[in-house]
């Protein structure tokens, strides 16, 4: 299996270095139709992975499907595994969907040059990557050796879903969050963004200009008091550590989901990978109309409490059911989000078309 997950990570290492070295070199403000298109390219990736994941199962490559999935004692053949990689991977993408909000806020907060923002996203995602291998490993342990684990989960997601749906959700002050507290009182920090840079040493070039032409850099009282060859975060650096935080928070709901679909860790892993990959031209396509989703959360909320629910009562839903229950459950989740986007474009339009207020004569 460890040959399996080395071709695997080699693949988005891969990918990844053609993105940030080759297609995004220079920082450039992404477009809505470049974002579109790498959208595009990751679902397609995402999607497509399905059909490694069926003949790879099918043929046991590289020892895939020869262990019995911890989440229901069985066997994965070739058509089973598809269909919880499917599952899992529509399920952790629409959660991913939400962090968007959050990303939004905190690239507000900072200010973020937009020119800079790809460049923050490519190392918080790929830091997330590797935050979630950790989680998915521990997670995939303690499900093996404790299946009442699953249990917790599903408890822990019908409550995450009654949160969503009643509770109103208000993002708190960026400036209260924990890491951004913990940064200012330990890390010297500029007052201004240093071009692409995370890390500036004062008295030097990087800490005096910005290299990126249209983007200008005020005087640095930070960097002026500091002594010569002192490192000092910027501002960049500090989004890029709130992202990541956030995305751990995130990670505590979404994990718990899709291991109620699979506990093969292999299935976990690219699922989410996959899902977290495609978020960053995401971002780029939909930060701008998030609020046209009105309904996009509560579509969230009823499939992670279908999914918690299927957690407690799996022996007897599969008994139920029978041979076809992951396919069932991977329907009625493309359903429940796709009826959430839909409801939520009909409400956009009819607000945009409704009848116009005023005096009438």
């Amino acid at each position: 299996m460890i040959w399996l997950y080395a071709g695997f990570i080699a693949f988005v290492l891969l990918m990844l270095t053609l993105d940030l070295g080759v297609f995004h070199r220079k920082a450039h403000v992404v477009s809505v139709r470049e974002a579109l298109t790498w959208s595009a390219v990751w679902i397609t990736l995402g999607l497509s992975f399905a059909v490694f994941v069926y003949f790879g199962s099918e043929g046991r490559w590289l020892g895939l499907g020869l262990e019995p999935d911890a989440a229901d004692g069985l066997l994965n053949d070739g058509r089973t595994a598809m269909q919880k990689y499917l599952t899992g991977y529509i399920i952790e993408e629409s959660l991913s969907v939400d962090n968007i909000f959050v990303i939004a806020m905190m690239f507000g907060y900072f200010g973020v040059p937009a020119i800079y923002r790809h460049r923050v996203l490519f190392w918080g995602i790929l830091g997330a990557v590797v935050m979630r291998g950790v989680m998915i490993a521990l997670g995939a342990k303690l499900i093996a050796e404790f299946h009442w684990v699953l249990y917790i989960f599903g408890v822990f997601l019908i409550l995450t879903a009654v949160r969503m749906l009643f509770l109103k959700s208000e993002h708190k002050d960026p400036a209260r969050n924990l890491v951004v507290r913990l940064a200012r009182r330990w890390f010297p920090i500029t007052a201004q963004f240093h071009g692409e840079h995370f890390i500036v040493r004062a008295g030097t070039r990087e800490s005096r200009e910005s290299e990126q032409p249209g983007v200008t850099v005020e005087r640095d009282e930070m960097v002026n008091r500091a002594r010569p060859g002192t490192l000092l975060l910027t501002p960049l650096a500090l989004a890029l550590a709130v992202i990541e935080s956030t995305d751990l928070v995130f990670a505590v709901d979404s994990i718990p989901a899709i291991f109620a679909i699979t506990a093969d860790p292999f299935l976990v892993f690219t699922s989410n990978v996959f899902a977290i990959l495609g978020l960053r031209s995401l971002f780029f396509a939909l930060a701008g109309m998030m609020d046209k989703f009105r309904y996009l959360k509560v579509s969230l909320a009823l499939v992670l409490m279908i999914v918690g629910v299927k957690m407690l009562v799996a022996q007897w839903l599969k008994a139920a059911v029978g041979g076809h229950f992951n396919f069932y459950l991977l329907a009625v989740v493309f359903l429940i989000l796709a009826a959430g986007v839909i409801a939520s474009l009909i409400a956009d339009r009819r607000k945009s078309h409704g009848p116009a207020t005023g005096p009438h004569k």
